[in-house]
């Protein structure tokens, strides 16, 4: 974590740099309108936001808010994030068609930028004060701020307290516990830790890391930390587990439906999910828990991959100032506060965790875990660690390989992959 945040102070500095100099547009510059220093761009009619789909009901009181301070039109328009965003943009941007801001995960980042589909995105200290260091990492790329967090989501400790109602200290008390938990197909704890997402909470947490860092955030992917020794501690942890706790089927494609399946039907005391599962374990009337995750055996919290959804002013809008200035306005406190209440989706805003975010167990959980979480890397590269990674966790769940060699037969292919399609990136 020290790390993590040396990075993001040093970002931060490169940020600032950036706004004095950089190639991107400063709200107190000359911009895409060619308004003279110091002067405000004239006012478009309106402009366009691409919101996820089924989350738009979060924006309808901050458009109104900015249309009535500023007197500009917001049109908002539903498509799907996981995709059908930035494939459209791809053709309506370049015909004139396109938004002048979008809503995009933060590891598609790297992607459109290579593509040329975002722009730079220059605010001043007091904006970015506003969120958690972790989350502003996660826009960044290459140095550049390239968006705002609008959510944020993480992995965290999910339990029924009518069988286990206190969470454990340590991962290593709730290994004791589950050992010993129920009869037949009862469990103590399960996780999907044979899926790299969910994985790196152990592997990072022991001292793994995908790809090495410099001091200034910049990725050098031919860098990997997956198989030095603290990602093999982790990954013989997990294998301790499979061998000793985790039923077989919980191995694969079917692994969450099994899970999710066991801790419905109440077999399962815990587990390790995600806030998209929270309302339909409420709905199915279970004494719902949720808290962060116990501390690991070397004493440090589980590094979970973490997922930042955020805002994006387009390379394609023409008007680049008002496109910023909609995007500070939308995640300012306020609107943060009321797209939560809306949408249940979990701002990474650091003035909410101890207010409106406390009285929500599920809310709270996630933010606090968050302070230990990593962003998932945003870079191209990060396409080709998914599948060998996966790979070796099932071969070390299935105790079918020794951990040390699963995952540095990963590392190579992984680097191999990586050398074949992104080398002239």
């Amino acid at each position: 974590m020290k790390k993590l945040l040396a990075i993001f102070m040093t970002m931060v500095m490169s940020l600032s740099v950036l706004a004095a100099c950089g190639p991107g547009e400063s709200t107190n510059t000359t911009d895409d309108n060619n308004n003279k220093q110091g002067e405000e761009p004239a006012k478009p009619e309106k402009l366009v936001i691409w919101e996820d789909t089924d989350k738009s009901v979060g924006l309808v009181d901050a458009i109104a808010s900015f249309e009535e301070e500023y007197g500009i039109t917001v049109e908002f328009k539903e498509l799907n994030m996981a995709d059908e965003i930035r494939d459209t943009l791809r053709l309506d941007g370049p015909a004139g068609n396109g938004a002048d801001v979008i809503t995009l995960p933060h590891d598609q980042i790297g992607g459109v930028v290579t593509e040329g589909l975002i722009k730079p995105l220059t605010v001043s200290d007091d904006v970015l004060s506003i969120f958690t260091d972790s989350s502003i990492l996660a826009q960044t790329y290459d140095g550049q701020l390239y968006g705002l967090p609008k959510a944020t989501e993480t992995p965290v400790f999910i339990y029924n307290k009518d069988l286990l109602p206190e969470v454990p200290a340590t991962l290593e008390e709730l290994y004791e516990f589950s050992k010993n938990y129920g009869g037949d197909k009862e469990y103590g704890f399960l996780a999907l830790w044979d899926n790299f997402y969910f994985a790196h909470g152990v592997i990072g947490g022991m001292g793994g890391y995908v790809f090495n860092t410099d001091a200034e955030g910049n990725v050098n992917a031919s860098e990997l930390g997956l198989a030095n020794d603290g990602a093999v501690d982790g990954a013989e942890y997990i294998q301790k587990w499979y061998k000793n706790v985790f039923p077989k089927g919980l191995i694969g494609d079917n692994g969450y439906s099994v899970m999710d399946g066991l801790f419905l039907d109440g077999k399962v005391a815990s587990i390790m999910n995600g806030p998209w599962s929270f309302s339909a374990y409420k709905d199915a009337g279970i004494n719902l828990g949720i808290a962060p995750f116990p501390v690991l055996p070397n004493g440090e919290h589980p590094q979970t991959f973490m997922g930042v959804k955020g805002w994006h002013v387009t390379s394609f809008t023409k008007n680049e100032y008002w496109a910023t200035k909609l995007v500070e306005w939308i995640t300012n406190e306020e609107n943060a506060k009321i797209r939560y209440e809306k949408t249940s989706e979990i701002p990474p805003v650091k003035s909410l965790v101890d207010t409106v975010l406390a009285d929500d167990q599920g809310a709270k959980a996630v933010a606090v875990q968050s302070q230990y979480a990593v962003p998932m890397p945003n870079v191209p590269e990060m396409g080709e660690v998914w599948g060998p990674m996966a790979t070796a966790l099932q071969l070390i769940a299935n105790q079918k390989a020794a951990p040390k060699s699963a995952l540095e037969e990963a590392v190579d292919t992984i680097l191999e992959n990586i050398e074949a399609k992104h080398s002239n990136n």
